[in-house]
């Protein structure tokens, strides 16, 4: 939470100046419950939805066809962590490290294609 305005600063994409996308909703967990991160998403023009622990299991539950909306970082990086040589980092130099990183996404994405289209 303590980083949360750095990262939505952070956002090297700019959002259209107008229509829909105007107002993008931020999904976050209970560690950004505070009143603190609340107004920083909204400051940033987010509608934030955080949910608290086990509220998304039990709308799961009431209701099965309701997919979770979130964790897709967290879904990254667990795909990401596959790759052993991602996971600690051996490589000396950045540039071979961020080279082996967009090859881990090219194939993620790759995957994600054949899974999607056949």
């Amino acid at each position: 939470m303590k980083l949360l305005d750095e990262t939505l600063e952070g956002i090297i994409v700019d959002r259209p100046k107008q229509g829909r996308a105007l107002c993008q909703h931020l999904c976050a967990d209970k560690g950004y419950s505070g009143e603190p991160a609340y107004e920083s998403m909204l400051q940033h023009l987010y509608i934030p939805h955080v949910r608290q622990r086990g509220e998304e299991i039990a709308s799961m539950k009431r209701d099965p066809k309701n997919r979770p909306k979130r964790w897709v970082v967290e879904r990254t990086h667990s795909w990401l962590n596959r790759y052993r040589k991602l996971l600690v980092r051996y490589e000396k130099y950045e540039d071979n490290y961020m080279g082996l990183l967009e090859l881990a996404c090219a194939l993620i994405a790759f995957r994600q294609t054949i899974v999607i289209y056949g």
